[in-house]
């Protein structure tokens, strides 16, 4: 049994978008290529058959984990959120306390997550480290160019 996953309405909305595409346009544009390729002759000895197929197996997988998602999806109220600690949802600047570089993060489930728009996961090791502290903790992070410690200095919806 999946875990409940937990989203803000606007990655909610995404995922259902991606969902329904996927089952619609992208199922109609396989079934295109397999006709095409199916109507060039032998498909025992067929590259382009083969490789439709794939996509096709390749895509219902990915609408299989979509479907999954969006079963065990639940939107977050944004107005609820605790900001007495970092959570799920929570908007976070930290600095950086060796280099004093300051930063803002929103901690948002995986697949929300995208640095460029500043959301990190809380299962990633910023989020982990993050999760549970209180402004003016300090959080010790263990990053791919090592044990990074940033202090919390204020904690936001």
């Amino acid at each position: 049994m999946s875990k409940l996953q937990y989203y803000t309405e606007e990655g909610y909305n995404n995922l259902k978008n991606k969902l329904h595409d996927l089952k619609g346009k992208g199922r109609a544009d396989i079934a295109r290529q397999i006709a095409e390729a199916r109507d060039k002759g032998d498909l025992s000895e067929n590259a382009e058959y083969d490789a439709a197929k794939d996509a096709q197996g390749l895509m219902e997988m990915e609408i299989s984990k979509l479907e999954e998602l969006v079963a065990n999806a639940r939107i977050l109220d944004e107005s609820t959120i605790d900001t007495s600690k970092v959570s799920l949802l929570s908007k976070v600047k930290i600095k950086n306390k060796k280099n004093g570089a300051m930063m803002a993060y929103t901690l948002v489930s995986e697949e929300e997550a995208d640095l460029k728009q500043g959301k990190i996961s809380v299962n990633s090791p910023f989020g982990k480290g993050l999760f549970g502290k209180k402004v003016g903790e300090t959080a010790q992070i263990q990053a791919p160019a090592g044990m990074v410690e940033v202090e919390v200095l204020e904690i936001s919806r």
